[in-house]
């Protein structure tokens, strides 16, 4: 049985071209990517210990080998930082086996007075299972026209893999189901992640388990959607940690003028004030 560590590192040596690397077309092979051989010899690794590690049978490679492999297979800093996490769950610092619960969904006041003194901008809190858990009125006059926000509990991962809405929604919907996927790996707990995942896995599909065990690490770039009413927008988003609490401010600015006017024109309609869904 695989492990998400080997899970990566098999997926990421399956994603190079020799060449990227300055290495030799060694010719027609079953597989595609870097061969085991050739990462093992830039990692300085035996072969033998490469396909322990990808076939789950080593889960403690120890921190000089995960600094290896990183730069062996060219990891940017974000794929780095996934690398290491995955690291420290798969040598059983988290349960090997973790008995699904559902997130904490409260959120701090002053946590909420922050939220209020940013209306009327668009901003959310939330957590790495994509809960949303408070936000202003004008991410409601954003995101609601489009279902996000039905029901008691909203949640935007559910939201972007079992509603046909979002499809339409985010213009650029595989990479947002992408690093919703992603984020569950970096959910408040590993019971947390197996909560969410052993309920959307059913209700999803194949799709998003495929997504979630690609360990691709998302660019987040400019966020585009197509708003029901407002036509095309486009938004850059700012993060803001809230370690203590395993949850996220995010903030979202409009990118050009056009963006600007129409969530202007947005906000004018009518619509509730800052809410708070626990």
């Amino acid at each position: 049985m695989g492990t998400p560590l080997g899970d990566f590192v098999r997926a990421k040596r399956d994603s190079i071209q020799p060449q990227s690397l300055g290495l030799p077309d060694r010719g027609r092979r079953r597989s595609p990517g870097l061969r085991r051989l050739d990462l093992a010899a830039r990692a300085g690794i035996s072969v033998e210990y490469l396909t322990r590690i990808e076939q789950g049978r080593d889960r403690r490679p120890s921190v000089a080998v995960i600094h290896a492999l990183a730069d062996a297979l060219s990891l940017d800093p974000s794929e780095r930082d996934h690398l290491r996490y995955l690291a420290k769950i798969t040598g059983g610092e988290c349960s090997a086996h973790p008995q699904p619960s559902p997130p904490r969904r409260q959120v701090r006041s002053s946590v909420r007075e922050t939220l209020r003194l940013l209306e009327p901008g668009i901003a959310m809190v939330t957590n790495r299972l994509g809960d949303v858990l408070a936000h202003t009125s004008a991410f409601a006059s954003v995101t609601g026209a489009a279902g996000l926000l039905d029901g008691d509990a909203p949640n935007l991962t559910r939201y972007v893999f079992t509603d046909a809405r979002a499809r339409t929604f985010f213009a650029d919907w595989d990479d947002i189901a992408d690093e919703q996927a992603f984020d569950l790996w970096l959910a408040p707990s590993a019971e947390n992640s197996a909560w969410l995942t052993a309920r959307l896995a059913a209700l999803a599909g194949p799709d998003f388990t495929r997504r979630r065990n690609r360990h691709v690490v998302p660019r987040r770039g400019v966020l585009r959607l197509d708003h029901p009413c407002a036509g095309a927008l486009r938004l850059r988003r700012e993060t803001l940690e809230l370690s203590a609490d395993a949850q996220q401010l995010i903030v979202f600015l409009p990118a050009d003028d056009k963006t600007a006017q129409a969530v202007e024109q947005l906000r004018e309609r009518p619509h509730g004030r800052l809410r708070t869904i626990s």
